[in-house]
């Protein structure tokens, strides 16, 4: 009996099935310290316990997407080992903020399976959980991914698709925040004078400047979230699957995507949802990733008066700057979209300050 791990196919899933994931994660300094250099994120909440305290934080909270992948690192070996392609999210909610010295565990559940029509490969549905050390959730989120058949020339019959929400209720977002003092959030400190109050449904913003993707950086990035997946890694591999190299974790792309954003959105400091996500297309090694958002919702939140709630559509773009804000349409997606994702990112108000 082997004693090595060689992750599950397709025909290994079943729904229902509740896996607990290896590997407990105590959140340091030093992950922060590693995030920020990998992506060089600005949003003054996260990256000043001086502020975070003076607005109500015990102190500066990890930031959401590190958060997100170290949770979803602990999945892959269970869920994504043998991944062609993670395809995407909805749900996902932040339900408690992540402090350095906090310590989180996952589990996810199989809640869909569906079989590819070339019989090579199926697509897995799971809703996975993030719990601290008090056995707080601190995050859960459906995910879909596209996994390799152990042997194509057998049908299994699945086609169970879960339904999914198009989006989450604005009355759900304000738990994971404490109550702030808005007059006390400075904006010469923060980066940006523009509140919710000053953001408009329909309104489009190029966030202007690009970052160029090296192996280096994202295979570091990659192993933070202790993320095995071998499509990420696996040169000798990879050489000879579809694209001839190892594909960029689609978690990078996101993070990237987000640290551009500060450029324009530079006091959405904590995202409180992402409703559905897509990782249009791949990113590879020497692509420069540039980002625009559109607001297509606001919302104020039930007995908050300190903050409120835009929904944004984030997209992001390889070796494309986004004047133009490329986007899908009925012909489907500019040929440079690899990101489309759909989020509640939440904002002081200026009326309350």
């Amino acid at each position: 009996m082997s004693k090595t791990n060689s992750g599950r196919y397709f025909e290994d899933f079943t729904i229902g099935h509740v896996i607990r994931h290896a590997t407990p994660r105590t959140v340091t300094q030093g992950d922060v310290s590693l995030y920020t250099a990998l992506y060089g994120s600005r949003f003054a909440v996260q990256s000043s316990d001086v502020f975070a305290q003076d607005i109500g934080y015990e102190r500066a909270p990890v930031d959401d997407l590190l958060v997100f992948h170290i949770v979803f690192g602990k999945t892959v070996p269970d869920i994504s080992l043998n991944a062609v392609a993670n395809l995407g999210y909805a749900g996902c909610r932040f339900l408690a903020p992540v402090f350095p010295g906090d310590t989180l565990v996952a589990s996810s559940e199989v809640i869909g399976l569906k079989e590819n029509s070339n019989g090579k490969t199926g697509v897995v549905y799971v809703r996975s959980t993030g719990f601290n050390q008090e056995d707080v959730c601190v995050l859960d989120y459906v995910r879909w991914v596209m996994v390799r058949k152990k042997d194509p020339a057998i049908a299994t019959g699945h086609d169970a698709v879960p339904s999914l929400p198009a989006a989450l209720a604005p009355d759900s977002l304000g738990d994971a925040v404490p109550i702030l003092d808005v007059s006390a959030f400075d904006t010469d400190l923060s980066g940006s004078v523009h509140m919710w109050d000053d953001y408009q449904i329909g309104e489009k913003i190029d966030h202007a400047d690009g970052m160029t993707v090296e192996d280096a950086e994202h295979q570091m990035a990659t192993r933070l979230y202790q993320n095995t997946a071998k499509v990420h890694f696996n040169h000798f591999i990879e050489s000879k699957g579809r694209f001839g190299c190892r594909l960029i974790y689609g978690g990078h792309v996101m993070s990237l995507a987000r640290a551009l954003s500060f450029n324009g959105l530079g006091n959405a400091f904590h995202i409180a949802a992402i409703n559905g996500g897509r990782h249009v297309a791949p990113l590879f090694a020497g692509d420069t990733v540039f980002a625009w958002s559109e607001v297509i919702n606001k919302a104020e939140l039930p007995g908050r008066e300190d903050v409120g709630a835009l929904r944004v559509r984030l997209f992001a773009t390889k070796d494309c700057p986004c004047a133009a804000f490329p986007t899908k349409t009925e012909a489907g997606y500019d040929p440079a979209v690899i990101l489309d994702m759909d989020l509640w990112v939440l904002l002081p108000r200026s009326s309350s300050a």
